[in-house]
């Protein structure tokens, strides 16, 4: 079943689902809000992901309008934590550069970190978030 639906049939009062910073759109002007969720396309390697998640917000809407819910969605930061992907080819930023830094430590190499340096980021710890 759908977790909205659940909530609207249950009478719950508040609902607040937690949408992802890749739903953006991939070509943007910065900073980012969440006003601009819907202005484009977002990449396409996260396509079938990011939009399931923009019908989140969607829904959250519909049911407000519709029935009176107060169902809402929050737009996180980009989180890392236990249980992420560390690989250092494909993984998240963070986890990634923990994964360099200790194969760099354990075989006495020096780090190599990738980019210019000039993307601005933000990142929040999964459980600081919870």
């Amino acid at each position: 079943d759908n977790v909205l639906q659940c909530c609207f049939e249950y009478k719950v009062q508040k609902c607040v689902s937690c949408l992802s910073t890749c739903i953006f759109p991939n070509e943007t002007s910065y900073p980012i809000d969440e006003t601009m969720l819907h202005n484009g396309p977002p990449h396409t390697s996260n396509y079938g992901y990011s939009y399931a998640k923009r019908m989140v917000d969607v829904m959250n809407r519909a049911y407000h309008e519709q029935h009176g819910c107060h169902f809402t969605s929050v737009v996180p930061t980009n989180i890392y934590g236990p249980h992420d992907n560390f690989n250092v080819q494909d993984g998240h930023v963070i986890p990634g550069l923990i994964h360099k830094v200790y194969k760099a430590k354990q075989s006495g190499s020096q780090l190599e970190c990738w980019g210019s340096g000039a993307p601005l980021r933000q990142f929040v710890f999964s459980q600081d978030l919870a």
